[in-house]
């Protein structure tokens, strides 16, 4: 369908997985899974989803997700969730930092979470950056006209460091 997931990375991608989570038969949704091998051979686990718009679904696509990292990805594993989660209420990130140890980046470094919609007018908080095993060194939200070329969403983007290295 036309929510889309993709991760790009510098580094090299060894294996990917796209799992359906959809909620309903009227919209596809996916979340989309790779593991990447970063120049110290270290892994890390980078998944991209994109979640419904309504209360129930988004509930059911946060199980799944919880379930698949709990089933496929080891609890000490470098980890990055990324994508629109359709959360403007904040619902999802106690649930997603207890089961899952993972915290927001533009929460770590601002105390806020990150305005990424619309793009051309950035006021709903719908898109996250999650990591487990990161530090945070910088959180950006990319707007100007450049940008909104790209999506409906204002891109977000974090540097992150793990043990003396710098990971982008």
């Amino acid at each position: 369908g036309h929510h889309c997931n993709a991760i790009l990375s510098r580094f090299p991608i060894l294996q990917t997985f796209n799992t359906d989570i959809s909620a309903h038969r009227f919209e596809s949704r996916g979340l989309l899974h790779c593991e990447i091998e970063l120049a110290d051979s270290q892994r890390v686990h980078c998944l991209c989803a994109h979640f419904g718009l309504f209360a129930k679904g988004k509930r059911e696509q946060m199980r799944a997700l919880i379930e698949y990292i709990s089933n496929e990805i080891p609890p000490d594993a470098l980890l990055i969730i990324a994508g629109d989660f359709n959360d403007w209420r904040n619902i999802m990130s106690r649930s997603l930092s207890s089961e899952l140890d993972v915290h927001d980046v533009f929460h770590t470094c601002s105390g806020k979470l990150a305005r990424s919609y619309p793009a051309a007018l950035p006021l709903l908080r719908l898109d996250r950056i999650y990591v487990r095993g990161f530090s945070v060194l910088q959180s950006d939200v990319h707007v100007g006209v450049d940008w909104q070329r790209l999506s409906d969403h204002a891109a977000l983007s974090a540097r992150l460091t793990r043990h003396g290295s710098v990971a982008a």
